[in-house]
């Protein structure tokens, strides 16, 4: 399973263009979502998980992309998170069923919501910043844990130098408080963009609304 994030013309006829070229090299597409239109110059950015058959290497899924005019490939890298694309509202419906553990659910789903690699829970409400709750492969922080805290808002994050930190790109968000936040990390990129620090500034907000209903 792969994931590739395009820039194409945001113009009608575009996708289906993309998607008659990964067909011409055996590409079974599983999810297709449109991450963010860019109004100010025609374009979209879109993700596709494909899924391809033995024998065929996976770089003729960029080439068959470059193959179609004014479409770039930002992102290509395999895909682990399991399951396909739409996971916002899936993860609204855990969390929905049991409210009490609506936060610990959204650290869980986070990596496949977003399509990164690993997502902690930061608390700094006690003396020391502690790691609360971690998905696997999650990087040791170390003492850099306590560098973004407080926080008042979702928002990217500069890797620190620190060994498996320094390999991601970061976004964050504020929990209950600005001492609590949640951490998610891609390996190698790409950038997480302004409406995906948007749909987690939401998901966040939701999850203590739904908590405190329990």
């Amino acid at each position: 399973m792969f994931l590739l994030r395009l820039i194409i013309p945001d113009r009608p006829g575009s996708l289906g263009t993309v998607a008659t070229a990964l067909g011409e090299v055996n590409a079974d597409i599983h999810a297709i979502e449109i991450v963010e239109h860019r109004r100010e110059n025609g374009t979209a950015v879109d993700d596709i998980v494909v899924d391809l058959p033995p024998g065929v290497l996976p770089d003729r899924l960029v080439s068959a992309c470059n193959s179609v005019d004014d479409v770039e490939v930002i992102w290509f890298s395999r895909y682990g998170a399991g399951g396909g694309l739409h996971m916002d509202l899936e993860a609204v419906e855990q969390m929905t069923s049991a409210p009490a553990d609506a936060i610990d659910i959204l650290v869980e789903q986070s990596p496949a919501v977003l399509h990164a690699d690993w997502a902690a829970l930061l608390d700094g409400t006690g003396s020391e910043v502690k790691v609360a709750l971690e998905t696997s492969a999650t990087p040791e922080f170390g003492d850099v844990a306590g560098r973004w805290i407080p926080m008042e808002k979702a928002s990217t994050l500069e890797a620190p130098e620190h060994k498996g930190l320094s390999e991601s790109v970061l976004v964050a968000a504020p929990l209950e408080s600005g001492q609590r936040i949640l951490v998610i990390g891609r390996r190698g990129g790409p950038e997480f963009l302004g409406s995906e620090v948007a749909r987690l500034s939401y998901l966040a907000s939701l999850a203590v609304t739904i908590r405190a209903t329990a």
